[in-house]
């Protein structure tokens, strides 16, 4: 098992997450279940899917929670982008958001970058 408290990954997935509950409390009342809902959601997913790939005993299942972690990322990304477009957010606090969730991408994505070449050689033993 693997720390997911020592992944700068991590760490950052966790800071969007706080950020997200922080940001959607202003948005509008009718936003409650649908767009903030859904950023919520997406946001929550980012660092759980991290902790439960941590939590896997095979290098392929990490891989695949981290993968997962990394789609939700980018749902974030583009929910965020259409927040802005519609005027949900306070202005001060969006260069913040956006800078915090391009860095997690950034980080994430090298987190797999890293690991695919052993993922491959794990996947290709599987099927031999």
């Amino acid at each position: 098992m693997r720390d997911h408290t020592k992944l700068r990954a991590f760490i950052l997935a966790d800071e969007v997450a706080m950020l997200i509950y922080q940001a959607t409390r202003r948005f509008p009342k009718e936003e409650l279940y649908g767009l903030a809902s859904q950023m919520k959601r997406a946001a929550v997913s980012i660092p759980s899917n991290i902790v439960e790939g941590c939590a896997r005993e095979s290098h392929v299942e990490y891989f695949r929670f981290l993968e997962i972690a990394f789609g939700s990322l980018r749902e974030l990304d583009y929910q965020c982008n259409l927040a802005k477009r519609l005027g949900y957010f306070d202005k001060l606090a969006l260069p913040g958001l956006e800078a915090k969730i391009q860095e997690t991408g950034k980080v994430l994505a090298a987190l797999l970058r890293s690991l695919r070449p052993l993922n491959n050689l794990t996947a290709n033993s599987l099927t031999s």
